[in-house]
């Protein structure tokens, strides 16, 4: 690609009139309506001070008219900021401080907690509702519908994501232009989008997930969607026939297995449904496909690079992995400490190279720096082996590795031997402050419903199928893991609720 991700989106437009997002109440935004939309909130953008590199931070509720915001400030060759919705007028401070917005935009409800910060950091304040109302759009209402778009290079940064912080506090991933346009082209192509699709979109767009993967890949296809406030099963099940694709998190495919609608008759004319932002339980993977005849397509990505990998859509999807490197992307397995790559079977960081890799971290250069390798290669922070097929497998997070009387265990491995323990619904496995071992392996469990399983039993099970250091110490019942709106695992919390368990 070349130039600016809205270059890119314009070149692709099918034809104006072609719908390029539908509502549940009826509303069709076609691809022309998209021009003109995007084109008054450019104006719009221009009037409130908004220059080329300036970034906009967007705290609003999922809606049409959001997306054509994030288009817009593109557009104006600014740089878009989305945060997600449950983020306290606190922890909006903290972005607003680090990316020094020059507009934010919120939710009406949310302006009065707002304005101090906004005063307080010089930036603007508007407003945009769920239903696309607010005093932006009010704004943009008056002005004109034509906008000369500002060219951008592709090094120019398109968007700032920050990371979840679990590990400390939150990084501004810088993404470029072509970053974010030559990892949806590759979807596009390798997940086989055209203008015939139609997607069935249920995520929210402040998340890599939503926003690029589905959205940006479906506009670069030409394609359509069918545009959800957010998930909701009954619904998802009543608008299968009008779609062609689904993109969903394992949270979505397990409330879609449990539901009596999910036939084969249902999704007969589905062409594809994929997972990601978290690991997919292999026993959910195997209900669908019982229940459908449909194999998930399982994906890798992150943040800081998009996506990395996918399971083929011609060939063997593999539950438990993750699939094989997208076109133009090196995914190597390394050891942590030295950076040298291992061999096919070992585990190790896994480490990506490629156009889809960001620019770095905002205003953390020694960061930046400690996370690539002298070759280029990012340095994940997942831990991982490829297979001898070359499918790649997630064992876990780095930074969730237990090293327990000195030997090093990876939760996944336990985890995947507690899963397929009769009564086990699903498990998380970390480590504990241990007097003894430094730290304890430990287990928590959410059972079947109905089921009496015991710490016992499981510890008891686990014995003869893994080595003692690997077998837990405690296990503990849960009704529910902890998880945030994406259903990516929180276990930084269950270290943090049970840092006192071992005395």
């Amino acid at each position: 690609m070349s130039g600016s991700l809205f270059a890119l989106v314009r070149a692709r437009i099918p034809s104006q009139g072609k719908t390029l997002i539908e509502t549940p109440a009826g509303e069709r935004i076609t691809y022309g309506d998209m021009l003109a939309r995007t084109g008054r909130l450019a104006n719009a953008l221009v009037q409130r001070g908004v220059k080329p590199g300036d970034r906009v931070a967007v705290q609003v509720e999922k809606s049409p008219e959001n997306l054509m915001l994030f288009l817009a400030v593109i557009r104006a060759g600014a740089v878009y900021l989305p945060l997600n919705t449950a983020y306290t007028a606190y922890e909006v401070e903290y972005f607003v401080g680090d990316a020094e917005p020059r507009l934010i935009v919120c939710d009406p409800s949310r302006r009065d907690a707002l304005a101090p910060i906004a005063e307080l950091r010089g930036a603007a304040l508007d407003t945009l509702d769920a239903n696309g109302r607010g005093s932006l759009p009010d704004l943009a209402a008056a002005l004109p519908d034509t906008f000369e778009d500002i060219a951008r290079a592709e090094s120019d940064l398109a968007c700032i994501l920050y990371t979840s912080g679990t590990t400390g506090r939150s990084k501004g991933a810088m993404l470029t232009h072509r970053n974010l346009g030559s990892n949806a082209d590759t979807l596009v192509g390798y997940w086989r989008f055209t203008e015939a699709d139609v997607l069935l979109h249920a995520l929210p767009i402040y998340h890599t997930h939503g926003l690029f993967t589905a959205a940006m890949t479906v506009m670069l296809a030409g394609g359509t969607m069918l545009w959800l406030p957010k998930f909701d099963a009954d619904q998802v099940i009543a608008l299968l026939p009008r779609v062609t694709t689904l993109m969903g998190v394992p949270t979505h495919y397990v409330r879609l297995v449990q539901h009596d609608g999910l036939t084969r008759e249902a999704t007969a004319h589905m062409r594809l449904f994929t997972s990601g932002s978290a690991p997919l339980l292999a026993e959910t993977h195997d209900q669908f496909r019982a229940k459908t005849g449909h194999a998930i397509l399982e994906r890798y990505g992150m943040t800081e690079t998009g996506m990395n990998t996918s399971n083929p859509y011609d060939g063997e999807r593999i539950a438990g992995t993750v699939g094989f490197p997208l076109p133009d992307i090196t995914v190597r397995v390394a050891n942590p400490g030295t950076g040298e790559a291992l061999p096919p079977g070992e585990v190790g960081v896994l480490e990506v190279k490629g156009p889809n890799v960001f620019a770095g971290y905002w205003r953390m250069p020694e960061k930046t720096k400690e996370e690539f390798r002298p070759d280029g290669f990012f340095i994940t922070g997942d831990v991982g082996m490829i297979d001898a097929r070359g499918y790649v497998h997630i064992v876990g997070r780095a930074k969730d590795l237990i090293i327990s009387g000195g030997f090093n265990v990876y939760p996944k491995e336990v985890e995947s031997e507690i899963d397929l323990l009769p009564g086990v619904v699903e498990s998380a496995v970390i480590g504990c402050p241990h007097p003894d071992f430094g730290e304890g392996v430990t287990a928590v469990v959410v059972k079947a419903q109905g089921a009496t399983l015991t710490e016992r039993d499981v510890i008891a099970a686990l014995e003869g199928r893994l080595a003692k250091f690997k077998l837990p110490k405690r296990v503990l019942f849960v009704d529910e893991l902890p998880r945030n709106t994406m259903g990516k695992l929180q276990k930084n919390l269950l270290r943090e609720e049970n840092k006192a368990l071992y005395g």
